[in-house]
């Protein structure tokens, strides 16, 4: 047999049960329900073999029509299955291996790139073919067994038990969602910043309405060009405010700054820091695509440091049981995303700002941030993960990359303490990443990966929008926009579920910005050119 399956001109394969058109790097058909391994498949074919020889020994023009009529009757009743639209719920060590590659033209990692990062870390697999077989759960089926069967039921009972899930599990729960006693706080109001083509705003939010409380200071950009409200990107910063730009009013952080973060000493900013992020948020032109900037330095919510959750909005809204944190309470991760809808408390006062059309984006770590927070905070229209990795986009699972184990080693203060249950466990989790994005449904969502970034997984990043997308149908939208792995700068934009993997490494780049535009484009297009 020369091929598997049998191929079409569309990258998808045909079940050699059924006869229907399945995904190539399917090991179960969803229509027949047969599975598809190679054992199962020989035999098949061999059955098939049987029969056709059959078939040739029958002369009766009579038999003959009726073999006829009986296989044009099974094309029919097979067609009329079309529209089950589920993901598989076995994922194996092949999807990864057969998604795209050769095959399909799409995003291979490079082998040189693997072997040179394996050297480095020999504890961490780089290697494809080494991702361990798994099982993911399926996000139609509720924990009970029950089968989702359609919006009301995904929107009622399975979303808010995969929310409860994730908050049990991996990110923690907020102790509270918007305080009482929150103020807003326009300290800095400029119509004519940036030569004139832009509005500077500068906001502190104050979570308490106390003096020495915790509060995060929100720098937002408008095109002056534009009619108001803007439709707006709002996402958090490594290095404060004043990073993003050389913008000299752009007020200097004093919150508590990573070691060897820009022009950072002694963990403090300092005027050298001044633009130092500048590449990673290419102002003028997203001012010049018709939309507004919005960031927020992540320390202002909760420093990156692991100190038992003694600074940030922790120490204050936390909820000790006999003086400790429950094993389900937020972490770092989470008090970033409860930051971000705070942000969005903020958006929904301004006039000048399309709070109905924000996207909420974010890189790396904060990444996973913005995900979470798109997941729980159904206002944000828009939700972008760049380079997100473990406990981001990308399935952990896999164990490609960065692990459960590794990723809670480094960054004890992330996620929940329930989440390191599963060091080396993850497929005792009750979720995975796809599930992530499946709560965003039906809303738009953006995910992208970098080639030289194996850390975080292109590969397992591509497979969880893509296992998120039966969700997305149920609702009546489009998933992913492609069956194989794209190849490498060829950006899927054309359904609901975005996805790339560019060139280069671990940053933001403008090639990443400008895709992000064209898919805002799309989603937000009644504001997009300024024509409201």
């Amino acid at each position: 047999m020369a091929t598997f399956f049998e191929r079409n001109e569309m990258g998808t394969e045909k079940c050699p049960f059924c006869g229907q058109e399945i995904d190539a790097d399917a090991t179960r058909c969803f229509f027949c329900g047969s599975e598809l391994d190679r054992e199962s498949v020989d035999k098949r074919l061999e059955q098939l073999h049987k029969q056709d020889s059959s078939r040739r020994k029958v002369h009766s023009p009579g038999a003959l029509v009726a073999v006829v009529g009986i296989i044009l009757i099974c094309a029919v009743l097979f067609r009329g299955t079309s529209g089950v639209k589920r993901p598989p719920a076995v994922v194996s060590q092949s999807e990864g291996s057969r998604v795209g590659g050769a095959n399909g033209g799409g995003w291979k990692a490079s082998a040189e790139l693997a072997e040179s990062l394996s050297k480095r870390r020999s504890e961490t697999n780089y290697y494809e073919h080494k991702v361990p077989k798994y099982t993911l759960p399926d996000p139609l089926v509720a924990s009970d067994g029950t089968k989702v069967a359609d919006a009301s039921a995904w929107q009622r009972r399975r979303r808010p038990e995969v929310l409860e899930l994730f908050r049990t599990h991996v990110y923690g729960r907020a102790p509270i969602s918007q305080p009482k006693d929150m103020i807003f706080d326009v300290f800095d109001l400029e119509r004519k910043a940036l030569a004139g083509s832009a509005t500077r705003k500068q906001v502190t939010v104050n979570f308490t309405n106390k003096k020495d409380g915790p509060r995060m200071d929100v720098l937002i950009y408008l095109p002056n060009a534009v009619k108001t409200p803007v439709p707006t990107f709002v996402l958090l910063n490594f290095g404060g405010n004043h990073t993003i730009g050389p913008d000299p009013a752009i007020k200097l952080s004093q919150s508590w700054m990573r070691p060897g973060r820009g022009g950072a000493v002694n963990n403090r900013a300092t005027k050298q820091s001044r633009g130092t992020s500048a590449s990673s948020y290419p102002v003028e032109t997203i001012l010049k695509r018709g939309y507004g900037l919005a960031t927020i330095y992540y320390g202002d919510i909760d420093p990156d440091f692991h100190d038992d959750f003694k600074n940030g909005v922790h120490t204050v809204f936390d909820r000790l049981i006999d003086g400790k944190r429950a094993s389900d309470a937020w972490g770092a991760i989470g008090a970033w995303a409860w930051g971000l809808s705070r942000a969005m408390d903020y958006f929904e006062t301004d006039a000048d700002i399309d709070h109905k059309h924000i996207a909420v984006l974010g890189h790396s770590r904060l990444g996973k941030t913005a995900l979470w927070a798109g997941a729980q905070d159904q206002r944000f229209a828009m939700v972008i993960s760049n380079n997100s990795g473990c406990g981001g986009a990308a399935l952990s699972r896999r164990r490609f990359g960065e692990t459960v184990g590794r990723i809670n080693k480094s960054f004890p203060h992330w996620f929940c303490e329930n989440f390191k249950g599963y060091n080396g466990k993850e497929d005792d989790l009750p979720v995975d990443q796809h599930m992530l994005i499946a709560l965003i449904a039906p809303r738009p969502a953006y995910v992208t990966s970098a080639d030289e970034d194996l850390w975080a997984d292109p590969r397992g990043e591509f497979l969880a929008c893509k296992h998120a997308g039966g969700v997305y149908r149920l609702l009546g939208v489009d998933g992913l926009g492609a069956v194989r792995m794209p190849g490498l700068d060829r950006p899927v934009k054309k359904g609901t579920i975005g996805y790339h993997v560019r060139s280069g490494g671990h940053a933001l780049t403008e090639y990443d910005w400008r895709n992000f535009m064209d898919f805002a484009d799309r989603h937000f297009a009644s504001q997009s050119s300024g024509k409201n």
